[in-house]
């Protein structure tokens, strides 16, 4: 096939080195934002006598019907013609010869490039949040379900303080809103054309950016020609958003499988959301989260490689930057792939609570709430620590929790303990006298401040 940049060449592109250098295979996925962006380029030049309006018509039509086929399946993707911005124009030319041939005046297939994955991106972009809204809204109302459900909180995976599981929830309902936040805030950043920034230096012709800018949906123009072309922060910023999402997702989808182990016995994945084993009968298990788990890490590999691939490039543009559409491709695929079936897996998992209360009351979870309890009798917090602690190592010694030793010992401890110890250090008293802002006993206004951010996303 003769090529769209031929004229300089005198002998054929070997056919090894053309499926080397071709990126059909995974750019096609853009063609709606290379359709979209040469449409209002061709109107751009005819709107400003650059081509003939007759023929800007003509071109903005065909691709139209371009556009319909592709989406028809009735189009074939030539490896010959590298990637989908040479095969449409190639498609184009085909259909009505020279006129077809105009579309590329003032452009170059860099900024052409640039300006479909900033497209695409934003597009899909649009898409990742709207599963970020609808996962934040699957836990907040998986936590309305569990204000008084009583659970143990860990730090260093020992048993701490006890909490509800509402308040746990929360805490992944803040990780994920940041997300949100980044993901809106990333699109402020990337939303500016590089339409008209040519191969790196502009163009002779009279374009008007600020016009194909605003038929495209973005906020302005990229300042700098050579910035506008060779710029991939954009990408490299989304796969480092994506890999924070991933990492959330990651965290708890551990805490559910540590959670469905017999071992601790708190949630039960649904049947749809688990698998069998091959030899053992009695096996379940939470396949969904390891596999989330294990995809966390394709995702950092995507970042690493972006990075990696941007760091010793001169300006402006290089081949190497062919390399970023598979890898970003692939972490948003990732990301869109993981989302959904999470929230799935969280709607539909059972939770235990008598379980998850008796894994509370044990490990002296109320032991801070004994050592509060002495303070507020006017001890020092210092001494209450310690007397507390000792406290804890007879109950150790004795098999029993700091509720069931009997009065007249824990008096051997300190006199100020009266009878109204007991209601103290309840798991129930433990969780709702937290009640300061941020804190489990003020989940009920957590959970109302969560449901007013979600209707604001709307």
């Amino acid at each position: 096939m003769e090529k769209l940049w031929g004229g300089r060449f005198k002998a054929a592109t070997d056919k090894a080195v053309d499926d080397f250098n071709s990126s059909i295979r995974f750019d096609k996925r853009m063609y709606l934002q290379d359709i979209r962006g040469s449409i209002a380029h061709a109107e751009m030049l005819g709107k400003q006598g650059i081509i003939s309006k007759d023929d800007s018509a003509l071109i903005v039509k065909t691709l139209g019907e371009i556009l319909c086929d592709i989406e028809e399946d009735r189009v074939e993707f030539l490896i010959d013609a590298e990637d989908i911005h040479m095969n449409i124009e190639k498609i184009l030319i085909d259909r009505i010869g020279d006129v077809g041939k105009r579309l590329h005046t003032g452009r170059s297939r860099n900024d052409q490039v640039a300006l479909d994955i900033r497209m695409y991106l934003r597009d899909e972009s649009e898409q990742i949040a709207m599963m970020l809204d609808h996962l934040q809204t699957a836990l907040v109302s998986l936590a309305e379900n569990h204000v008084d459900t009583v659970m143990p909180g860990y730090t260093h995976m020992q048993k701490a303080q006890p909490i509800n599981l509402a308040h746990h929830l929360l805490a992944y309902f803040e990780m994920f809103k940041r997300d949100y936040s980044r993901l809106s805030d990333w699109k402020k950043r990337m939303n500016y054309s590089p339409l008209g920034c040519g191969a790196l230096a502009g163009t002779t012709y009279n374009l008007d950016r600020n016009y194909t800018a605003s038929e495209l949906g973005f906020i302005g123009i990229c300042n700098n020609s050579l910035d506008g072309v060779s710029d991939r922060d954009f990408v490299i910023e989304l796969a480092s958003v994506l890999s924070l999402v991933m990492m959330h997702l990651s965290r708890f989808c551990e805490e559910l499988i540590l959670w469905s182990s017999h071992e601790f016995s708190f949630v039960e994945m649904a049947d749809t959301h688990s698998t069998g084993s091959s030899i053992m009968p009695q096996k379940k298990n939470p396949d969904v989260a390891e596999l989330i788990r294990g995809k966390t890490g394709r995702v950092y590999g995507d970042l690493n490689t972006l990075l990696v691939m941007m760091k010793g490039l001169p300006l402006a543009y290089n081949k190497d930057m062919q390399e970023d559409k598979e890898a970003i491709f692939d972490a948003v695929d990732t990301v869109k792939l993981c989302l959904p079936v999470f929230a799935d897996m969280l709607r539909t998992m059972t939770v235990k609570k008598d379980i998850m209360k008796k894994g509370a009351s044990g490990g002296f979870t109320n032991a801070t709430d004994a050592a509060d309890y002495l303070v507020k009798k006017g001890m020092p917090f210092r001494d209450a620590h310690e007397t507390v602690g000792k406290m804890v190592a007879y109950a150790i010694e004795k098999n029993c929790s700091l509720d069931e030793i009997p009065l007249n010992v824990l008096n051997e401890f300190s006199t100020i303990i009266s009878d109204d110890f007991y209601q103290a250090i309840k798991l129930e008293t433990c969780v709702s006298e937290r009640k300061i802002p941020g804190a489990p006993g003020n989940v009920k206004e957590a959970i109302k401040e969560a449901k007013e951010y979600l209707e604001k996303l709307i």
